[in-house]
C-alpha cells in the first residue's frame, strides 16, 4: 500500500467514525448533526473575499454548499492524517499506538476553535454561542474521536494487509 492510499484509508476512516459519533450523539444526547452546509457556505464566500461572519447562517446561501462543506470535511481528514504519518512515520501505521491518534485527533480541535468558529460567528471558542462550555466539551469530544478513528482505521489497514 502507498503512503498516498494509507493517508486516504486513515483519513476517510477517521472522518467516518467522527460521523458515526455524530450520529449516535443524537439521540443519547439531543445534540445537532453538524450541518457541513454552512462550511461549505463560508469557504464559498472565502472566494469572494470574504473570512469572516457575524452569522454564517445569516449569510447569503451558496449553489453547492452542502457539496463544498462535506468535500471539505472530508479532506481536512485526509489532511489531518497525514500530519500524523508526518510526524510519527509510516511505521507508526505498521504498529498504530493510541498516544499519537489521540493526540492528532485532539490537537485537530485548534482549528475550529481558532479557525472555523471565529471565522463563522461563533467566536473563538464558541464563545458567542447559547452555551460555549456546551460547545467546547461536544468538539473536545468529537476531535478526540477522531483521533479514535485515525487509531482503528489505522490497525483496520494492518488487519486487511494480514487477510
Amino acid at each position: 500500500m502507498s503512503n498516498l492510499q494509507l493517508v486516504l484509508f486513515i483519513g476517510i476512516g477517521a472522518t467516518v467514525v467522527m460521523d458515526l459519533w455524530s450520529i449516535i450523539r443524537k439521540p443519547l444526547f439531543g445534540i445537532p448533526l453538524p450541518n457541513y452546509g454552512m462550511v461549505g457556505r463560508w469557504i464559498a464566500h472565502m472566494a469572494g473575499g470574504q473570512f469572516r461572519h457575524d452569522a454564517i447562517a445569516a449569510s447569503p446561501t451558496v449553489r453547492g454548499e452542502h457539496v463544498i462543506g462535506w468535500t471539505a470535511h472530508y479532506l481536512i481528514g485526509i489532511a489531518f492524517a497525514a500530519l500524523l504519518i508526518g510526524i510519527w512515520g509510516e511505521s507508526w501505521s505498521h504498529n498504530p499506538t493510541l498516544g499519537p491518534a489521540l493526540a492528532v485527533g485532539i490537537g485537530t480541535v485548534a482549528a475550529p476553535f481558532l479557525l472555523m468558529q471565529p471565522g463563522m460567528g461563533a467566536g473563538l471558542m464558541a464563545s458567542r454561542t447559547q452555551h460555549p462550555a456546551s460547545a467546547r466539551l461536544q468538539s473536545l469530544l468529537t476531535h478526540a474521536v477522531f483521533g479514535l478513528g485515525l487509531y482503528f482505521s489505522a490497525w483496520a489497514v494492518q488487519f486487511l494487509k494480514s487477510i
